[in-house]
């Protein structure tokens, strides 16, 4: 099998960096876009300090559809000349398509709890500034693909919803090299809390990728952080990923408890940040502001009660 190097593309986003990743293949790819000036601002420049062209990108493969892994998407294919297939996920594929899909999205989720009129016209400042433009993809998966990247260089789709009902992962075969967006959220970025919009789904996916992807190679989205609050990098190894998925499982099934007996006791609207779920942020140590956005508390609520209700 052919040798496939990955690097990290780290692009700037105010006090963040996001992240993609270039597989070198025959037929190159980039592993997520960062937003609208990621390709030119972050991608072209790392990848002409190794010896590439962006221009020679082949693939675009988005491991789901937040603002912050597609809003680069349209510029970063017209910058392969409209040469690279855009690869989505049939459930995410609607953020691609439309900057209104995000604001349905909060919506519909964090944003009955934000108590913010002003909230739904962010979104779409947000989505109008840093998605580069509405596009449809040129492949719709499901999971269970395997896409050629050139040569013997083959890669595998794993669907595994929860963070969003899109996610997947894509694992270079024959390598273990896994690519999983914001699948594996160990105790969240920087807001300090997990977030998934079907709780139930994402412990099914972290599950699946610890029994059955077992991956060598873990590449996360974001710095994800441990229990003690120390970040990971986004490049992980065996053990490393061991560990990621083992903490991501105890915090859900904290949070998951929690959230449970919160339910159970009905839920209180107070003067708490944290209504009305204030019960579960007291039970898991749970200080930080709830209302910065991306609002991961809040999703991942909405994402328990969901759950509650529809099987209660």
């Amino acid at each position: 099998m052919s040798a496939v190097k990955v690097h990290p593309l780290v692009s700037p986003w105010g006090r963040f960096g996001l992240y993609s990743f270039f597989i070198d293949a025959p037929e190159p790819a980039i592993v997520d876009t960062g937003i609208a000036s990621s390709p030119t601002e972050g991608m072209a420049p790392a990848l002409e300090a190794i010896g590439r062209r962006i221009e020679d990108v082949r693939w675009i493969l988005l491991t789901h559809g937040h603002i912050d892994h597609v809003g680069g998407a349209h510029a970063l294919w017209e910058l392969t000349g409209r040469r690279a297939q855009v690869v989505i996920h049939e459930a995410d594929a609607p953020m691609l398509r439309s900057r209104r899909a995000h604001v349905d999205e909060y919506l519909g989720g964090r944003g009955r709890y934000l108590n913010d009129p002003e909230g739904a016209a962010k979104v779409t400042a947000a989505a109008d500034a840093v998605i580069s433009g509405e596009m449809e993809p040129t492949m719709l998966v499901k999971g269970g693909e395997t896409i050629s990247l050139g040569g013997d260089v083959t890669v595998s789709v794993h669907s595994i919803p929860g963070h969003t009902p899109g996610s997947v992962a894509y694992a270079v075969d024959g390598r273990r090299s896994v690519f999983v967006g914001d699948a594996v959220q160990v105790h969240g970025a920087a807001n300090g809390f997990p977030g998934f919009a079907d709780p139930v789904a994402y412990r099914t996916s972290l599950e699946y990728l610890r029994d059955e992807i077992r991956p060598r190679h873990l590449y996360l989205g974001h710095p994800y952080r441990r229990t003690d609050g120390t970040p990971y990098g986004v490049e992980l190894d065996a053990a490393q990923a061991a560990e990621a998925l083992r903490e991501s499982l105890d915090i859900e099934g904290r949070v998951s408890k929690a959230a449970h007996d919160c339910l159970c006791a009905g839920l209180q609207v107070t003067d708490s940040a944290y209504s009305p779920f204030a019960h579960v942020a007291q039970e898991v140590d749970y200080t930080a502001d709830p209302t910065l956005e991306p609002s991961p508390f809040f999703t991942s609520m909405h994402g328990y009660r969901t759950h509650f209700n529809r099987n209660s």
